[in-house]
Formats: structure tokens, C-alpha cells, sequence
């Protein structure tokens, strides 16, 4: 029985007629009508993650015209809401799960108490009548359904109506996994969810297999070992024991579904640990590739790998695109996968052959003891790059006060600085594009027909150099939080181990009491929403902090929004949404789990197995970047012809607010992680960290409508659907707007 909405032949390419009743439930009619109901199902619109919307309602001549219809106070930034049959599911009020009318932003239900589910969205199944329609997320690491219609967990769905996510990873024991779970909701194929999985990045994390469950009992139905076991194909390029250690290799973003096909492409990221593999020499596949799984068995169709023993973090996780494209006098399907590096990857979506070479070319080698580096790494010679590959003193930003420029100019110099694959050593090295450039989840989406791929890119190098573990910053004896774990590992450099700031970072706590306030000296500045918000998608110059999962976010939000005496806001996640009693159906997860996980989502210090080296467990000094240091555009939307192939145009996506106050527009701001929506009719919708929703003609590139909005759009992307014969933009954040025609 496979998911359809009216009889569709393919789900996922739906045009259906939805009419409210009861605020929830809909009815089919007339395909043929001229403005049939349009839905947004899950995180890139479709399984395909196209993030295009055919629809001419709006257009080049009337988008001006658009204004707010609609809106809704308790919006959450941050999460891709589901638009379907009529009602918006996604996050709000105090991290619960809501329900809301798509037409008016009223709200219908309420599940309280959410905050541990996918950060990033959630997915939406239904049978072929329509009389079952269910929400498929995780939630601290437990897989669970609820109830569309009512927001009630279905407790038919695994055991107790949860399937624990730790099970299943060979050779692990679950007792000792952390949080596994990715906040990308993962894609719905027919009766089968498709999951990746975020295991953590440090040494002896787990491997990232990918899995499908069942969506209707919760039974595991496949399983792609992504660090092959013996026997395997792929497993000669690992150590022999490699899979009982080695970690990573795993798709926290996105992964895309061919439903025609019935071929699922999944990018996976890099192994364990990310930055040093004396442990794990060879050239690790699966690690840092792509893979075309066959979505109904999970056995594998073809892979192509974009960096051979990855030591840069250079993953790909933005959502893989299928296009029909003319080659060569000939019609091809293709799919394209944007990576971190810089390139745009296209191969054929059955053989796997790329459309255009990809030479293998000698590559710097690493001087790190013990470490063996690949000689040579592919390099797309088609089409062109769309981010930068190197950094240096001519690319420093114009607009830098002298004498900062001048001291960064000097540290510049004196690091080592190769471009691209230039292997991070004890000393200073340039990282570019970085684990925070290129391209990231949410920033693709295509036009499928035409050939027109879209990509949001950031420039956003880094200066790094790798530690012991006696280096590390903020190691030390003594009993500590998770949340402070989290804070010396990716916060400290910045803000200080005291918390109150350096010249690169603000202070998190006063310095002294504000008896005014009633404010304490040690009480924290922000709260958790702020803090969450920020590390989720980065503010101002501060980047965002991809690699933490939400166990890790969690626990940091509590150790930095809490007074240094100790006390957190750990009670905040049972706090009641404030909503009326009448609205609330429900609270927390379908069962609980019944210990913690282990929240620094860094792995377990645990030994090499007996007869492995007992290796050198170097690390990264700092998840940070050169930022606003760079001459901007810092982040821009690039749109590639794909039959040419060619970069059509390029734009900054939004502006800095320090660059926009002096009269510097159209900078992008570094490290933003925002999507965007393309029309049928020709229109490129996306929403920066400047309160701005814009709207640029797909053809040429030229902002042709902008609007500026009160809440902060921290992250995700706007979401498009159309219903009553209305096209609605709906902005998700902090207070949601529906942007739509006049009645």
C-alpha cells in the first residue's frame, strides 16, 4: 500500500483538491480544475527535494503585489514546516508541535514539550485513502509517529510507539551510543522511511548506516553498512578492524529519493575523525561520497567518492537534485550534488557515469605523524566552481579597521597555505572552503525540466591546526557538565573559559550585578531560545555549528543560559506551551527514554579494539571561521545553466548588518545556512538573516520584490503551497508570516 494523495501515480509529484473540514481532514476533486491545491510534504517540498513549486499564480508581473495574509505569533525559526490538506504542521510556542489552519494561521492542536524531536522538520505519510496520516519524526533518538489528525502518538509503531534508534549498529552496543539521530527528518518512500543518523564526530563514534523502517509497524527493512564489514565491497579501503572503531561516514543532511526510479541518492559525510586518520588508512569509502541505493532493498547501484580519505571535514549534505538536462545532442537524467568543496558533481542517475571528466590530480601531502594522505583528489573539470578554493592576503575584506586587517594580514602569512586539500598540521593552516563553505543542507533546489540548478554558497574559510589531547582547549580534571564539554570544545576560544568574553567573542555572563534588574554578576546574558537559535544558524559574525546534534545543543544551551551557581534551565523543556488547555492533545515523546543519552555528541573515549595502535587522538583546535575577514560576498544564491554547462548569474543572498549600516549591500552573511524556493514561473524566493524575504527573476538574477519582516528568520527556508485557489508564501519565523496575493 503506497502513500497517494487522489490516486497520484507518484505521490511526490501530487496536484491534488483539499477542502477543510473540521479544520484537518480533505476531499479530492476535479484534477483538471485551473488552480488545483498544491502541498509542501516534507523538508525540500517532495522526496526529490527539488524545493521548486509549479505554480503561475504568483509571477515576474504581480509578486510586488504580495503581502501578509496571514500570521502566527509562536512560529519557531530554525524548522521547515509540512503543508498538507489544508494544515501546517511544524514548530512553535515554547518548542511544541502544532497543527494550524493553512488559511488563516489558526491553531488546531498543540503537542507540548517537542524539544528533543528533529530540529529541522519532519516528514508526512499517508495510505491511499487518505484515512491514515501520520508525522514521522525522531525524537532523542526514538523514531515515532503521531497522529496528523489529532497530534496523538500512534503507540501501534514499534514498541510502546518508538523504535530506538541506538539498536541495530553492528558490533555497537546501544548502551554505549549516544545521540544518533539527525535533525534532518530524513524522506518517505512509498511504505518506507529512510533515515540517516548523526552519531557524533569524535573517536569512536558509530557509523552512520543508513536504515528504512517500515512507516506502519516500525520493523527495520534495510540497512547500507556506510563503513563496510568483511566480506563487503569497499571494506579492502579501511584498516581490517576499521568498522569497530571508525565512526562518521554518515548522512546528517539531506539524502534524495527518485520515486520513478525508485532509487534513493544519499551523500554521506566524512569518518571519524574528521580531521586526523593515522587510524584509518586507505581511501575509506564510503566516506565523503555519494551513493544510489536501491530505495526499496537498500542494496547498492553505483557510488562515486568526492574526497579520498577525507581530512577536512569536505562532505557533502545538501540535497542531491534530479534534472533532464541535453548532452551531447541528447536528452540525459542526471543528478547533481553541490559538496562543501566548491564543485558541482553530475552524474547519470542510473550508471553513475559522471556527464563531464573528473581527473584525479596530485594534492598536497600531510606531514602529521603517522598520517598517510591520498596522493590525488578528484577535481569536476565541468561545471565551473561556484565557491572559492583559496584564500589569501588579497582576499581579506576591504572594509577590516587598519590595524586589524594588518594582524590578520600577518597570521595569514605565516600559516600554511596551500588552497584546497591542504592537509591541517600542528601548525596554522588555511582551511578552505571549510566544514562551514561551499554548500550545506537546505541550499540547493532546481528547476527538474530545464536544466537550472540553484545553489547557496558561502565563502567562509578557516584558520586551524590540530592538538593533543593535553592541548585541547579547556581540558582538565575535574567532574563537568556535558554542556560545559560542549562550551570548551566549539565555544571557549571565542568567549573565553570564564565566559565573559574576548576580543573575538562577546561575554555570555555579567561581569558584575545590574541591581537595577534585579541581574546577579554570573547570570547569563541570553536565554535559551537566543542561544539555541544562534548556534543553530549563526548571528552576525558568529558561524553557525553544523556538526552539533540536539542532545549537544540541548545540554550547552543549558550550561550558557544558566547563573554560574550552578543552576540551569532544565526545566524549561517541561514547560507548558502557554497554550489554551482546550488546544493541547498531548506531551513529549510517544514513551520515554528510560536513561540519558550521552549529550556531547563528541563519542565515547573508549580504546582501540586489541591489536590496533593505540594512536594519537589529535583534534581540531576550534570549529571557527575567518567570517566576515573575507572580502564579501560572504554568502550568494549562483544559478548554473546545466545544458551549457554555465554559471547564468550570481547574487549576494541578503546583506551583513554592520557592512548594510555604512551603504554595503548585497554582502551575504558568513555562515548563513538558509534555503530557497524556485516558481515554475520564474521566481527565486529566500529569506536571509536581515529580516528581508526577496524575491530575484530566475532568468537574470535582479531582485525584482523584497519585504521586511519583524521576528528573526534564523534558518531553514521558506515553504510554498497553494490551496482555495490562493498561492501562499509562508516565511517561518519567529512569528510566521503567509505572504500571498490580494483576494
Amino acid at each position: 500500500m503506497s502513500m497517494s494523495l487522489c490516486s497520484a501515480p507518484s505521490w511526490r509529484r501530487i496536484v491534488v483538491t483539499a477542502v477543510i473540514a473540521a479544520g484537518v481532514t480533505a476531499a479530492c476533486s476535479d484534477p483538471t480544475q485551473t488552480t488545483p491545491d498544491r502541498w509542501w510534504l516534507g523538508y525540500g517540498n517532495d522526496a526529490d527535494n527539488s524545493r521548486y513549486f509549479a505554480s503561475q499564480q504568483i509571477n515576474k508581473s504581480n509578486v510586488s503585489q504580495l503581502d501578509v495574509a496571514w500570521t502566527y505569533d509562536h512560529g519557531e525559526t530554525g524548522s521547515v514546516p509540512v503543508a498538507v490538506r489544508g494544515v501546517i504542521y511544524g514548530r512553535g510556542r515554547n518548542g511544541s508541535l502544532v497543527a494550524i489552519n493553512a488559511q488563516t494561521g489558526e491553531e488546531l492542536w498543540i503537542r507540548e514539550n517537542m524539544n528533543g524531536m528533529t530540529s529541522r522538520g519532519m516528514n508526512y505519510w499517508e495510505n491511499a485513502d487518505g484515512s491514515d496520516q501520520r508525522l514521522i519524526f525522531a525524537m532523542d533518538s526514538l523514531l515515532q509517529e503521531v497522529d496528523a489528525k489529532t497530534g496523538k502518538s500512534i503507540m501501534s509503531f514499534g514498541s510502546n510507539g518508538v523504535v530506538d534508534l541506538r539498536v541495530g549498529i553492528d558490533g555497537r552496543d546501544p548502551e554505549t551510543i549516544g545521540a544518533i539521530q539527525s535533525n534532518t527528518p530524513g524522506e518517505v518512500f512509498e511504505n518506507l522511511i529512510i533515515l540517516g543518523s548523526a552519531p557524533g564526530e569524535g573517536y569512536m563514534s558509530p557509523p552512520g548506516d543508513i536504515r528504512a523502517y517500515d512507516v506502519i509497524t516500525g520493523e527495520l527493512v534495510w540497512t547500507f553498512h556506510t563503513v563496510p564489514r568483511p566480506g563487503e565491497f569497499g571494506y579492502e579501503t579501511w584498516p581490517e578492524q576499521a568498522w569497530k572503531y571508525v565512526g562518521g561516514a554518515n548522512a546528517w543532511g539531506e539524502l534524495t529519493v527518485d520515486a520513478e526510479l525508485g532509487m534513493a541518492y544519499v551523500p554521506l559525510g566524512s569518518p571519524t575523525y574528521d580531521f586526523y586518520g593515522a587510524d584509518r588508512e586507505g581511501a575509506n569509502l564510503f566516506a565523503t561520497s555519494i551513493v544510489a541505493l536501491d530505495a526499496r532493498t537498500g542494496e547498492r547501484a553505483w557510488h562515486f567518492q568526492m574526497v579520498h580519505h577525507d581530512l577536512w571535514d569536505l562532505e557533502p549534505n545538501a540535497a542531491p537534485q534530479l534534472a533532464t538536462i541535453r548532452h551531447d545532442g541528447r536528452s540525459r537524467d542526471v543528478v547533481a550534488v553541490a559538496g562543501k568543496t566548491g564543485w558541482l558533481y553530475v552524474f547519470d542517475r542510473v550508471s553513475g557515469e559522471p556527464i563531464w571528466p573528473i581527473e584525479e590530480r596530485p594534492v598536497p601531502k600531510s606531514t602529521m605523524e603517522g598520517e598517510i594522505s591520498w596522493p590525488t583528489q578528484p577535481h569536476p573539470t565541468n561545471p565551473p566552481l561556484f565557491a572559492r578554493q583559496t584564500f589569501t592576503v588579497d582576499d581579506i575584506s576591504p572594509y577590516l579597521p587598519a590595524d586589524e586587517a594588518e594582524a590578520f594580514r600577518e597570521r595569514l602569512l605565516a600559516t600554511n597555505n596551500e588552497g584546497i586539500f591542504t592537509p591541517i598540521s600542528r601548525k596554522e593552516t588555511v582551511y578552505v572552503p571549510t566544514h562551514n563553505g561551499g554548500a550545506l543542507f537546505g541550499g540547493t533546489a532546481v528547476e527538474p525540466g530545464t536544466g537550472a540548478f540553484y545553489v547557496v554558497t558561502r565563502d567562509n574559510p578557516g584558520i586551524h591546526r590540530l592538538l593533543t589531547p593535553e592541548e585541547k582547549i579547556g581540558s582538565g580534571g575535574g567532574q563537568v557538565s556535558a554542556g560545559e564539554l560542549v562550551y570548551r570544545a566549539n565555544c571557549q576560544v571565542c568567549h573565553g573559559a570564564d565566559r565573559l568574553g574576548t576580543d573575538n567573542g562577546v561575554a555570555l555572563i555579567r561581569a558584575v550585578a545590574d541591581p537595577e534588574n534585579d541581574m546577579a554578576a554570573g547570570t547569563a546574558i541570553f536565554d535559551a531560545t537566543a542561544i539555541r537559535a544562534i548556534l543553530l544558524t549563526g548571528n552576525d559574525r558568529m558561524p553557525p555549528f553544523p556538526h552539533l546534534e540536539s542532545t549537544a545543543i540541548e545540554s550547552v544551551v543549558s550550561f550558557l543560559a544558566a547563573p554560574s551557581d550552578g543552576l540551569d534551565d532544565s526545566d524549561a523543556a517541561e514547560q507548558g506551551s502557554g497554550a489554551p488547555a482546550g488546544l493541547i492533545v498531548g506531551s513529549g515523546s510517544a514513551s520515554p527514554r528510560p536513561q540519558p543519552l550521552d549529550a556531547t555528541g563528541l563519542g565515547a573515549a573508549q580504546p582501540y579494539p586489541e591489536g590496533v595502535p593505540q594512536w594519537t587522538r589529535y583534534e581540531l583546535n576550534a570549529y571557527t571561521t575567518v567570517g566576515y575577514r573575507i572580502r564579501p560576498p560572504f554568502a550568494s544564491i549562483v544559478k548554473y545553466d546545466l545544458n551549457k554547462p554555465a554559471i547564468e548569474w550570481r547574487v549576494g543572498f541578503g546583506d551583513d548588518p554592520d557592512l548594510a549600516a555604512r551603504g554595503i549591500t548585497g554582502t551575504g552573511v558568513p555562515g548563513l545556512r538558509h534555503g530557497i524556493v524556485v516558481t515554475e514561473s520564474g521566481i527565486v524566493f529566500g529569506a536571509g538573516l536581515d529580516n528581508h524575504i526577496r524575491a530575484w527573476d530566475s532568468d537574470t538574477g535582479e531582485q525584482i520584490w523584497s519585504s521586511q519582516f519583524t521576528g528573526e528568520f534564523a534558518g531553514g527556508a521558506p515553504v510554498m503551497y497553494q490551496m482555495a485557489g490562493r498561492q501562499y508564501l509562508l516565511v517561518p519565523a519567529e512569528g510566521w508570516l503567509a505572504y500571498a496575493l490580494p483576494e
